[in-house]
């Protein structure tokens, strides 16, 4: 199974018992949030499967067409702007939003609204060249089933690259960093590792990969086993930091 897929699985509501909040007041504070940051905003229902999509002008930066304000669209998943998303860093980011649902599922209800994701991605711009984005991200969970609601992401273009860390969740409440990246991949890997261990995190076999890479399976599992070991991991999967990815190596 990809990680989009289970983080999907994960994401939609399907409770018999609905949330009734009401989402107008949720697409209104998306709407102030894009016009006083200058953000792209991204609001997600998580019961309806739907999103709205509020652009700022800096969308034109981005290359993103401007349409509606709010754009509705039928899915959680935004294709215009995860399409923009360099590779390596979409599926990270599809890691590590796994990785924040798990973490507000394991404490109490109360809680849950101090946590909040910061990171920073890579995206084309208009001109087709990646630019530093500061992502942000909040979870909305139901008063009436308990069940994750509602998810707003906040795109910003970045002043510079180490504007922040990759990735961080926050108590916004404290101002305390609660996780954080540790791994540096790129300058623990090798080119080929990286692929494989990209295709890895993807939910590809063995054998997939080596066809995508045009490599012999016996290449891929030595590659898959120095990945452990320059890690230091039990699997393949556990290079990604929790990631919950069902695989085995």
């Amino acid at each position: 199974m990809e990680i989009r897929e289970q983080l999907s699985d994960q994401l939609l509501d399907n409770a018999s018992r609905k949330c009734m909040l009401d989402i107008e007041v949720y697409k209104q504070r998306a709407l102030v949030y894009s016009q006083m940051e200058g953000a792209i905003c991204v609001l997600s229902d998580m019961q309806a499967n739907k999103s709205y999509i509020y652009k700022s002008a800096a969308a034109g930066e981005l290359g993103l067409t401007m349409g509606e304000n709010p754009t509705k669209i039928d899915s959680i998943w935004e294709e215009e702007m995860l399409k923009k998303i360099h590779p390596d860093d979409r599926l990270k980011k599809y890691i590590h939003e796994l990785r924040f649902f798990k973490l507000l599922e394991a404490m109490e209800v109360e809680h849950r609204t101090e946590y909040s994701v910061v990171s920073k991605i890579r995206m084309k711009d208009k001109n087709e060249e990646y630019r530093w984005v500061k992502h942000r991200m909040f979870y909305v969970y139901s008063p009436f089933n308990g069940r994750l609601r509602l998810a707003l992401c906040l795109y910003n273009i970045a002043l510079t690259s180490s504007a922040v860390p990759d990735f961080m969740i926050i108590n916004t409440i404290k101002g305390e960093v609660v996780v954080k990246d540790k791994l540096d991949y790129k300058n623990i890997l090798s080119p080929r590792e990286l692929e494989v261990l990209k295709f890895v995190g993807e939910g590809y076999a063995s054998k997939e990969i080596a066809d995508l890479l045009f490599i012999s399976v016996n290449t891929v599992s030595r590659h898959r086993q120095n990945i452990l070991e320059k890690l230091k991991v039990k699997n393949s999967t556990q290079a990604f930091k929790d990631s919950f990815i069902d695989n085995s190596v």
